[in-house]
């Protein structure tokens, strides 16, 4: 039984470090394109265009109906190579976790836009405004502060799943846990430095993020 070696802990932090950022950094960017591409996905839904609603439809329920990793595997392994693509496992990672989100912010998005009261749209309509005036100032202000906290709780999922592109090569948080305790063939206190960074950005996350649920909830 191996015993915990302080020493060791404390020489992986500079190596845990350098992962977080690039966890963070894969979080950040992922999340930004999850929330835009859901909210592109949300409108078109709305907008019921033949063919292409059916389209997205299939395609959204693909993405919700299978694993992240395997999708996140696909896309580096088969479908680069197929389209004669090179993209770095960062990047890789970066879309792969955005379009994932992205299918599930798409029905946070929509759930937001039917919360609107339909006396707002018949007095857009009324007013004849552009269907681009309608939703950048009349629509989106009202749906998109309702469905924040759970765009928060999308984005702390994400930060916890990062660890899933080790299959492809990123040195993210975990990975560089990997590495410190391949040197020596002691994992413990790299994974547990690794367990504890995760564990002292997420918890405060969700507390924020319910609190956001509440103050949302009282307006």
């Amino acid at each position: 039984m191996e015993i915990w070696d302080w020493d060791k802990a404390i020489a992986v932090i500079p190596a845990i470090l350098q992962g977080l950022v690039v966890t963070l950094e894969i979080t950040v960017l992922g999340s930004l394109l999850a929330y835009v591409l859901g909210l592109v996905f949300a409108i078109i839904r709305r907008a019921r265009i033949p063919v292409v609603d059916q389209v997205l439809w299939a395609f959204i329920e693909i993405i919700r109906s299978t694993p992240l990793l395997i999708q996140v595997f696909a896309l580096f392994y088969v479908l680069q190579p197929a389209l004669g693509l090179q993209l770095s496992p960062f990047l890789t990672g970066v879309i792969g976790l955005g379009v994932h989100y992205a299918c599930y912010t798409a029905e946070v998005y929509r759930a937001g836009i039917d919360a609107v009261p339909k006396g707002q749209w018949e007095a857009a309509t009324a007013l004849s405004l552009p269907k681009s005036r309608v939703w950048l100032g009349v629509i989106l202000p009202q749906a998109v502060p309702r469905v924040l906290p759970a765009l928060g709780n999308y984005t702390i999922s994400m930060f916890k799943e990062v660890p899933l592109l080790l299959a492809i090569g990123v040195l993210d948080i975990v990975n560089q846990a990997k590495e410190q305790g391949s040197e020596d063939y002691r994992f413990i206190e790299p994974y547990t430095m690794a367990g504890l960074a995760f564990l002292l950005l997420s918890y405060p996350a969700a507390i924020l993020v319910r609190k956001l649920e509440r103050r949302v909830a009282s307006k």
